[in-house]
């Protein structure tokens, strides 16, 4: 493989559920308190979100959660996978989710990352992202 392999990337379908929940799996992006299963089958239910997966040959080895509120767009789930890091995979992911936004009128993206996960703010620093001055709060409406 070289760097300029191209990954074709279109929305995720039934049979690549288990393959995709591997693949978070793989890059550590599940958590005890996501299940991937249900946050994919939620993803899939409406037109204002989807998983698009990545794929080289028979294989994926990309995919991102996609989605927006009518105003501004967010990204969740983006993997690679680990073993084919260097070959320009992040970089083809985030353009396909910016894509499916800009397909659908959506002028900004939001991301959200882990205070502590420095490699990856410089990735998506590297890609024109940067930090905006908010405090971003949550709670959980589950049990």
């Amino acid at each position: 493989m070289s760097d300029g392999d191209e990954l074709g990337f279109r929305p995720i379908a039934d049979g690549d559920i288990e393959e995709v929940v591997a693949l978070w799996r793989k890059c550590g992006l599940t958590r005890p308190h996501n299940d991937p299963y249900r946050d994919i089958a939620f993803a899939r239910e409406g037109p204002a979100s989807d998983v698009l997966v990545g794929r080289l040959g028979d294989e994926i080895v990309a995919s991102v959660m996609v989605g927006h509120d009518g105003h501004r767009g967010v990204v969740y789930y983006v993997s690679c996978d680990p073993d084919r890091q260097g070959h320009n995979f992040g970089r083809q992911t985030m353009a396909a989710a910016e894509a499916w936004l800009k397909s659908r009128s959506v002028w900004k993206l939001n991301l959200v990352i882990r205070d502590d996960n420095a490699r990856i703010r410089g990735f998506y620093e590297a890609l024109d992202y940067e930090v905006e001055p908010r405090i971003l709060m949550a709670r959980r409406l589950d049990d």
